[in-house]
């Protein structure tokens, strides 16, 4: 059985109260939990000491127990400093652009470059008949 420690909704509608709970991780995000450990008040100051709320000894023991801490509870442990921060999730590739908007990017970029030489031959031709008219 994987078991997650994660945050499970409740409050009235926009306005969200969570409970940091141990769950299987099959089980429903507010559905049957195994043991409540906390609570998160996002409403809250951030500075408020009843924004966040868990019992430490109890979250060691079930990440000893191989549970998992969800990105959202793990930021809260690493503030709390009951476990190092995970690497970072970054894809570098996920943000890039598709083949289609490439391919528009590389037109746009060949259209400007022929516009800025057509730009500069027109400026430099004037020059060129002024030279010939004066002589």
């Amino acid at each position: 059985m994987a078991l997650k420690i994660r945050l499970a909704r409740g409050g009235a509608k926009k306005r969200p109260y969570y409970r940091i709970v141990v769950a299987d991780s099959r089980a429903a995000r507010d559905g049957g939990f195994i043991e409540r450990l906390g609570s998160f008040n996002p409403l809250l100051p951030k500075d408020s000491e009843q924004r966040l709320k868990f019992d430490s000894e109890r979250m060691q023991y079930w990440l000893k127990q191989g549970a998992q801490p969800t990105d959202r509870v793990a930021k809260f442990l690493v503030s709390a400093e009951l476990i190092a921060a995970p690497a970072q999730r970054n894809n570098p590739i996920q943000g890039k652009p598709k083949a289609k908007a490439q391919e528009r990017i590389r037109a746009n970029a060949a259209a400007a470059e022929a516009a800025a030489a057509a730009a500069a031959k027109a400026a430099e031709a004037p020059a060129e008949a002024a030279a010939e008219a004066s002589e």
